[in-house]
């Protein structure tokens, strides 16, 4: 076979239409796949999400599912100055595109405020380290009231006009007033007098005591 025959026989017409073919079908399904992609991921689509914040869950529900989306809730808060129930947070934030199916996940506002147990404060820390543990914990306290004993020692906790005591689990709403020791003057006073009678039994066990002796 000469070179020119072999040339002929592979650069055929049939050769070439079989090339071309195959070509055209893998052009064909690299297209298809793409716009296969594009329809299951809707490539180009976007929802807008809604501004769901203080909008109640039931409301917020079927608000969210007219639009495709799905709502689901991840965590609870509390403001007292919101209706119970309605939605304090959201992600994707409000004004996001997502696409059709996405799931919305909210924060709800409690419809009752937290509780928080007492730390160990009675009997047990000075009324400054006692207000800094409430205050960091959530809790409203009132003025001290002062009660005989140790100065600026905490000796009870009274809530709604009734005492209570450490471990006491408590809503943030309910303000606390702690009983405070006044450190009265009688202690000192006490103490002074005390002092005083041990100096005088000290001074009169100092002096010493001459028996006169006769001589016979």
């Amino acid at each position: 076979m000469s070179g020119k025959d072999f040339l002929d026989k592979i650069f055929s017409r049939y050769l070439l239409l079989h090339l071309a073919a195959m070509a055209l079908v893998v052009i064909l399904l690299c297209v298809g796949v793409g716009f296969g992609l594009a329809a299951y991921t809707h490539h180009g689509e976007g929802i807008v999400v809604p501004d769901l914040k203080g909008v109640g869950y039931e409301k917020a529900y079927r608000q969210l599912e007219e639009l495709g989306l799905h709502l689901v809730v991840s965590d609870s808060g509390y403001n007292k100055r919101l209706p119970a129930n309605c939605v304090l947070a959201q992600v994707p934030a409000n004004g996001a595109r997502v696409k059709q199916g996405r799931i919305i996940y909210v924060t709800l506002n409690s419809p009752s405020s937290p509780t928080f147990q007492l730390p160990d404060i009675v009997d047990n820390s000075s009324v400054r380290e006692a207000e800094a543990r409430l205050m960091a914990i959530g809790f409203q306290l009132t003025e001290p009231q002062m009660v005989e004993g140790e100065k600026d020692w905490v000796y009870g906790i009274v809530c709604r006009g009734r005492r209570v005591s450490n471990g006491d689990r408590l809503s943030v709403d309910y303000p606390l007033t702690l009983l405070v020791g006044r450190g009265t003057a009688d202690d000192s006073a006490d103490m002074d007098f005390a002092n005083s009678n041990d100096e005088e039994m000290s001074s009169e066990g100092d002096v010493d005591e001459f028996v006169e002796v006769k001589e016979p």
